[in-house]
């Protein structure tokens, strides 16, 4: 599946916090970690802090954690600062974007049917190519993208997957073509997409 980002994006969950790697800075949901609302106002932020603050002070010996207190600490010092905030509050809103955007496409059973279907015809291709002409099986980037009719921000990670796979190769002159593994799997699909269609016809 691919997510349409171009920008280097990592994410992980890490004490209920979520971080967003994106170029070589670390975000951290300051309201998430403190669990209260964006529009939470300053009196609720300082209420919320000091509770957390208690909970996680090196010095309590039941609950502390030096490590949650530095975040803790951390997003208090952002969030009670109007200029920091209104600064955090924009870069917050984009990585919000940003996760909007990763659930709609993760949520988009079609989209991945898509992807699913230009895998399989990108297989067919180099398959048939390498039928063609078993001395010359490979054929370019650009040329997949214009007989694939997928663009080349996309073509990139279904090529990935392939080549991960084993199904196809990128070969000493750079360019793609299918493994005898990747064969295998095309007739497969071939066999499967007949018995379907013999199934159809017969109900």
């Amino acid at each position: 599946m691919y997510l349409g980002l171009r920008s280097p994006l990592h994410q992980s969950q890490q004490n209920n916090t979520l971080r967003v790697l994106w170029g070589t800075t670390l975000f951290t949901d300051y309201y998430e970690l403190l669990e209260i609302s964006p529009r939470a106002n300053l009196e609720t932020i300082e209420r919320i802090f000091r509770y957390f603050a208690m909970r996680y002070h090196p010095d309590n010996l039941d609950t502390g954690n030096e490590s949650r207190f530095g975040e803790i600490v951390e997003a208090h010092n952002t969030l009670k600062d109007p200029v920091k905030r209104a600064q955090y509050d924009v870069w917050y809103e984009h990585q919000s974007s940003v996760r909007r955007e990763l659930s709609g496409e993760a949520s988009d059973v079609k989209g991945l049917e898509r992807d699913v279907v230009i895998q399989a015809k990108l297989l067919s291709l180099l398959w048939v190519t390498r039928r063609q002409d078993v001395n010359n099986p490979d054929i370019g980037d650009e040329e997949l993208e214009r007989l694939s009719g997928c663009p080349g921000e996309h073509l990139e990670f279904h090529l990935w997957y392939l080549k991960a796979k084993g199904w196809i190769a990128r070969i000493e002159n750079g360019m793609f073509a299918i493994t005898v593994d990747g064969i295998d799997r095309a007739n497969s699909e071939h066999r499967r997409d007949v018995s379907a269609t013999r199934l159809l016809e017969h109900s």
